[in-house]
């Protein structure tokens, strides 16, 4: 495994954690709600949906890498389009569009298992956030090294975190997210814009050079 692909997968795993979606506004409701405790536990429980459907994409990825360079070209178009379709929604966002978290917790962990594995987003976002990321390195792709692709994008996944249980339940982060929910709602929805244009200009030349 090169640098840039253990890099490439170490991002997404992050980028896959620390992006602002339903369980990211979820631990912050619960962070302010019951503080940092009860948030960290949350996002304990989440991790394990995070497993679950980040190990899934990669799964599809590889597969569709082994499969053919016209079925990852495929997975790519249309994960460009929804990183697209994601972002231009979240750029017009409005204060008060998204239905926040109903209340905290009364057990954060055993919420966070449930909300991660049950979340209908979580699959195609990781798909869509691994293939935008890892396009340029599809060739690299084999299925023994998948356990470490999983392993990579953990490691992601919980720096993401610790940074989150860094942050829940301060008092100033609370005040400038609630604040600024919006604007970081739509730089959020430029970054996912950002990787669909990735994604789709590594998919489409291999896409039509295929059908030519």
């Amino acid at each position: 495994m090169t640098s840039s692909l253990l890099f490439a997968v170490l991002a997404s795993g992050f980028i896959y954690g620390i992006t602002p979606g339903p369980g990211v506004l979820a631990v912050f409701g619960i962070g302010a709600a019951r503080g940092r405790r009860a948030g960290a536990g949350f996002l304990c429980g989440h991790l394990l949906g995070d497993v679950v459907w980040c190990s899934t994409a990669l799964i599809a990825i590889v597969g569709a890498r082994e499969i053919g360079s016209s079925a990852f070209d495929v997975l790519g178009v249309l994960s460009g389009l929804y990183l697209f379709w994601l972002g231009w929604r979240a750029i017009r966002t409005q204060r008060g569009s998204e239905v926040g978290p109903q209340g905290a917790a009364r057990k954060p962990f055993w919420h966070g298992i449930l909300f991660g594995l049950t979340n209908p987003k979580a699959y195609p976002v990781a798909v869509a956030t691994f293939t935008a990321l890892l396009s340029s390195r599809a060739e690299l792709l084999t299925w023994s090294m998948l356990p470490w692709l999983i392993f990579i994008s953990f490691i992601g996944g919980i720096a993401a975190y610790a940074i989150l249980i860094g942050v829940v339940g301060a008092r100033q982060v609370r005040a400038v997210y609630q604040r600024h929910e919006v604007m970081i709602t739509r730089l959020c929805g430029v970054m996912f814009i950002g990787f669909a244009i990735n994604a789709l200009a590594h998919a489409l030349p291999g896409l039509f050079a295929n059908k030519a």
